[in-house]
């Protein structure tokens, strides 16, 4: 598959491409808001286009051009507020949607939070950051994508261990590397038991293409 990843400069996001770099099964090509950006990926040997989640549409259907699956590992970063969230993690979640629909891309994997689909989990202090990707997550669920939506807890930096525990509703908290959700974002693109269907992903003592094929 050719995958399109938007919010590729972000930390899952850099995870992801590189993952997709060294994948035989599949291409990449980054999106990002900064030409400064897209000439670093490009001396890499990245096909990388500029589109921004906070402008026009039309920019994102066009870098969603000619590609087979769409990642959507955006988010506007916890140290700006909720108007930056609903434009971003809502709004530019929902224009990403409607631009995979426009260019007829047929597969989308949201990246999305640990509990979103479940209101009364919502963390208080940022319970704005929930309602955006709640609601994101209900809008890819009534679009005519074949979706996966990937709900991890908390993000770590540290080494990606390629196990996990996902479920989808997992009644415990927990903490992911971000290099295994990025793992887990790519095992899911032709994972058919990931089809319509979505799930929370912390740390666990199960291989990730194992759990997948067993959620």
């Amino acid at each position: 598959m050719k995958v399109l990843v938007i919010g590729a400069n972000g930390q899952i996001g850099q995870h992801i491409v590189k993952q997709l770099q060294n994948n035989d099964k599949h291409t990449v090509r980054a999106m990002v808001r900064k030409e400064a950006q897209a000439e670093e990926l490009k001396k890499n040997g990245v096909d990388a286009v500029i589109a921004n989640l906070e402008g026009r549409k039309t920019s994102i259907v066009k870098a969603a051009r000619g590609c087979d699956a769409v990642v959507f590992a955006a988010g506007s970063g916890g140290s700006t507020g909720a108007e930056k969230t609903l434009l971003v993690d809502l709004d530019g979640a929902g224009k990403s949607i409607e631009a995979a629909e426009e260019a007829e891309v047929e597969r989308f994997i949201m990246v999305s939070a640990l509990q979103a689909n479940n209101r009364e989990n919502w963390n208080e202090k940022i319970k704005h950051y929930y309602a955006a990707k709640h609601y994101a997550d209900r809008m890819l669920e009534l679009s005519n994508l074949n979706y996966t939506i990937v709900r991890p807890g908390g993000l770590l930096n540290e080494e990606g261990t390629g196990e996990i525990t996902i479920a989808e509703n997992l009644d415990e908290r927990g903490s992911v590397p971000r290099e295994d959700v990025a793992g887990t974002v790519i095992a899911s693109l032709a994972e058919e038991n990931t089809y319509k269907r979505g799930f929370d992903l912390i740390s666990g003592d199960t291989a990730i293409d194992k759990a997948l094929k067993d959620l």
